[in-house]
């Protein structure tokens, strides 16, 4: 009798972007047992809001789930799944799992990192700052009025370690920038003040060992949200317009793919990520941020740029699948 692996999808989480990783573990669910039901077991792991995991409706220790299953595939978004966490407990009990290793996910959420990162490898990114969570709550209104003077509106306020866009604000006036500050405090320990940089955004997938290749470069694809910026709701209530492929030239799109691949290398990523730019109509292209866990819901980018090749959800969960059990 075949022995079939057993691939254990972790999904949900402790973290804001919950529902999204409830969605994307589902997609890789349907996709394991609709396609590979003769080579692989899935193992639904659900992770609930309190990081309690639960295979079968039954609550289960770690320590012993991890016993139930062969390979990991990581569908965990944002906090504890994306943040080195999750990926240092697999890696500590040799587990192999798919996508990027504990201390590439620890730089990659971390967005004041990652664009230190950046400027060092010379990848422009938007100029800003970065001020604590404590310090905006102690006394965000003395905060506003420093910063009010220090830094060129509009602006740009986000947490320094989140995702999907989750307390993103632009700021345009005075009286937007405290309670913007104080959103953005809700979901990390500290907040980044950027320069809001006007143009079209982007975004641009990669995958390792793909097609022949060390790195293959998805085609970009250009967002063009109904409102002004990409954000939580725009994403996934499919409140944008986004053009798979990109109408960009050919120029600008193999430096877009050549920036993503560089950002997938240079902050030690692993497997797949999907990186974000703003491109200004005479500044050029700005890397924003690279995602080391990107979505695999129906609304997600990932598999939309999947589509664009010929490829499909299926060739793509089977590649990672390999990837993770070849490097164990």
């Amino acid at each position: 009798m075949k022995h079939l692996i057993r691939v254990g999808v972790l999904r949900g989480g402790p973290s804001n972007e919950y529902e999204i990783s409830l969605n994307s573990g589902a997609s890789v669910l349907d996709v394991l047992r609709s396609s590979f039901f003769d080579t692989y077991e899935p193992v639904d792991i659900f992770i609930d809001r309190n990081g309690v995991w639960h295979i079968g409706g039954v609550a289960v220790a770690p320590e012993t789930a991890i016993h139930r299953f062969d390979v990991a595939f990581n569908a965990l978004h944002g906090a504890y799944g994306e943040d080195g966490k999750i990926q240092h407990f697999l890696e500590a009990h040799q587990l192999p799992f798919t996508g990027t290793g504990s201390l590439g996910s620890a730089i990659g959420m971390n967005k004041v990192m990652s664009k230190k990162i950046f400027k060092s490898h010379g990848i422009p990114t938007p100029y800003g700052g970065e001020v604590s969570s404590e310090s905006i709550r102690r006394d965000v209104n003395s905060l506003v009025s420093e910063l009010y003077h220090s830094f060129l509106m509009p602006a740009v306020i986000k947490p320094a370690a989140s995702g999907s866009s989750v307390g993103v604000t632009v700021v345009k006036y005075y009286d937007g920038l405290a309670a913007a500050l104080v959103e953005a405090a809700r979901h990390s320990d500290s907040v980044i003040i950027e320069e809001f940089i006007p143009g079209i955004e982007a975004t641009c997938g990669v995958i390792e060992g793909f097609r022949g290749q060390e790195v293959y470069a998805l085609p970009p694809i250009e967002i063009r949200p109904a409102s002004h910026f990409f954000d939580y709701q725009a994403k996934y209530s499919g409140a944008s317009h986004e053009i798979v492929p990109a109408t960009f030239s050919n120029a600008l799109k193999r430096q877009i793919e050549e920036l993503s691949a560089k950002m997938h290398r240079v902050l030690g990523l692993r497997h797949y990520s999907r990186s974000d730019f703003i491109i200004h109509p005479r500044r050029g292209i700005y890397a924003l941020e690279a995602n080391t866990l990107p979505g695999l819901t129906g609304e997600s980018l990932m598999p939309k740029a999947l589509r664009a090749v010929g490829s499909d959800m299926p060739e793509f969960i089977d590649h990672l699948i390999g990837l993770a059990v070849a490097a164990k």
